[in-house]
């Protein structure tokens, strides 16, 4: 890990014991660390701007009332926020009252785009050239298919074991075991 990561880590660190500790310029900081990485995640979740935004509206406050809850021993608090957020954008994409505000031309697009993803080769241009495309690579198709269906198209485990066909407890055992396998892969 670079000096600047370590860094950034550490002011993550701080901005949520600020949250913990009742002091606002905790989510200042997080917002201005890590807030147009945030937008993008929920935007590239939700596809609607404005959804993305009430998400991460919506997480941040989550962030604020929950920073004492986040133990350093159970991971980063980088990849604690992000969780939240992810968590949030899960929540809105599975409440339909908002989807059905959608026009049909605007639903055929999410689901296109959802579907996309599943395409054979597809998630290699998501993934890029470095370690995380290698480490994909090495993972067996199922597994790399419903990490990538549930962490970035954004299904839950219920519909991805409804997509591949399999037994819910099949597709959370291939999501566990590829996200074991990425991780000692990356480190």
């Amino acid at each position: 890990m670079s000096d600047d990561a370590r860094q950034r880590g550490r002011q993550l660190d701080a901005a949520l014991a600020a949250c913990a500790a009742g002091n606002p310029n905790g989510i200042d900081a997080i917002l201005e660390m890590e807030g147009s990485q945030l937008l993008g995640v929920a935007r590239r979740i939700l596809i609607r701007h404005d959804l993305a935004e009430e998400a991460l509206q919506d997480a941040m406050v989550q962030i604020w009332r929950k920073a004492a809850q986040q133990r350093q021993a159970d991971g980063s608090a980088r990849g604690w926020i992000y969780a939240v957020l992810r968590n949030r954008c899960l929540t809105i994409l599975r409440d339909g009252r908002r989807l059905s505000s959608l026009s049909p031309d605007e639903l055929t697009q999410l689901q296109d785009a959802r579907q996309d993803l599943a395409a054979d080769d597809d998630w290699k241009l998501l993934a890029g050239t470095g370690r995380l495309g290698d480490c994909l690579d090495a993972l067996d198709d199922p597994a790399r298919r419903a990490i990538l269906l549930a962490h970035v198209a954004g299904y839950s485990h219920g519909e991805i074991s409804a997509r591949q066909g399999v037994p819910l407890g099949t597709a959370k055992s291939w999501i566990r075991r590829g996200l074991a396998s990425l991780r000692e892969c990356l480190s």
